[in-house]
């Protein structure tokens, strides 16, 4: 993996010094988590082509990616990689976590392959939106989908900043190749009534 060292800033954490070193967006295949307890798994590991590295996942994606994420998944993470002064050790911490294909490993039955793709939900999960209602607005959609028995056909994928942080919280409705953008939920449930009939 090669990390571009010209941009850097120091960051001060207490008694460690942090040089940030540069973004990165790595896809690869998803191997599995570290950590002690299920659902509150501090890292993943992913199997680059020439190496496996280990990525910080930030607390409000751990849950969802441990009940999301399968072992031999391709994905693709992007967040800031650090260099920590004191051990000389590059950190990796993530930003955001998207499934990119299918398992090389799964196969796809035939009746799922001529079905219609399902619709998509990207919600942000950046601090900024998060604080502006995000997590209620996520944990909202997921009852209402769940009510209305539309969870199975909808995918729900938690992202990274849309750069629009002034209209927090953020999230976009895909169906087929349309975009619904800051619809309400009882709006969301309707549209997709309405598409997967």
């Amino acid at each position: 993996m090669k990390i571009n060292t010209k941009k850097f800033t120091i960051l001060n954490n207490m008694s460690h010094h942090y040089l940030k070193l540069s973004e990165f967006n790595l896809e690869g295949q998803f191997i599995g988590f570290v950590g002690e307890t299920p659902g509150k798994f501090k890292y993943l590991q992913l199997a680059l082509e020439s190496e496996n590295v280990q990525i910080k996942i930030p607390k409000e994606l751990r849950q969802f990616l441990s009940l999301s994420l399968v072992p031999g998944e391709q994905i693709r993470v992007f967040g800031i990689s650090k260099l920590d002064t004191h051990t000389g050790e590059i950190k990796l911490k993530a930003f955001g976590v998207t499934p990119i294909g299918v398992c090389p490993n799964q196969e796809i039955p035939l009746q799922q392959r001529k079905s219609p793709p399902k619709a998509k939900i990207l919600v942000c999960q950046k601090s900024g939106c998060i604080k502006r209602g995000g997590k209620s607005f996520l944990s909202e959609l997921e009852k209402m989908l769940s009510d209305h028995g539309l969870s199975d056909q909808v995918i729900i994928e938690q992202t990274g900043c849309f750069k629009c942080c002034k209209s927090a919280p953020n999230y976009i409705l895909q169906i087929g190749t349309k975009e619904y953008k800051k619809i309400h939920p009882e709006a969301i449930v309707s549209l997709l009534q309405s598409y997967l009939s």
